[in-house]
């Protein structure tokens, strides 16, 4: 039964990898439950404080993922309409083009919400690329997060 959940765990590992490249799938989630399937062998290799700690760092990335995006146009001398244009952009991006819309929807919500406030398009340009480079910091950190993890779990399964 351990080397079927040991299996099934590195799967999951997997695909929170992969999912951290791709918008479609949530990657942390799929990482943290690879642990908590290594963590129900017969060997438990890891505290209860440990798998509580990943599960914040795990809540706080996903979250931070989600407002970076703003962050970033804010950043770039977005005003209030770049940013609430660029997480209007983000919910209606993954709703109506996923799965490039989650990239995409921000930018354009960014730029529009800035025109919409009278800015000029070269400020509303700069709006919309700072909401990219928040949208590639969160993936950085969730590409980071799931090595790490990652890690964890092989250590802990050899």
């Amino acid at each position: 039964m351990d080397i079927l959940l040991i299996i099934i765990g590195a799967a999951l590992i997997l695909t929170g990898i992969i999912g951290s490249f791709l918008p479609v799938l949530p990657g942390l989630p799929f990482s943290y439950l690879g642990l908590l399937a290594l963590q129900i062998t017969s060997f438990t290799p890891f505290t209860a404080m440990f798998l509580v700690y990943w599960a914040i760092v795990v809540i706080v990335v996903m979250s931070l993922e989600s407002i970076l995006p703003a962050v970033g146009s804010e950043r770039m001398g977005g005003t209030r309409y770049g940013i609430w244009g660029c997480i209007i952009g983000g919910v209606a991006g993954i709703f109506l083009f996923p799965p490039i819309g989650i990239v995409i929807g921000p930018m354009i919500g960014a730029f529009v919400g800035e025109l919409l406030s009278g800015q000029k398009s070269d400020l509303a340009l700069r709006a919309a690329i700072g909401s990219f480079i928040g949208f590639f910091v969160g993936t950085v950190i969730k590409v980071a997060v799931s090595l790490v993890i990652a890690f964890h779990f092989v250590r802990a399964a050899l």
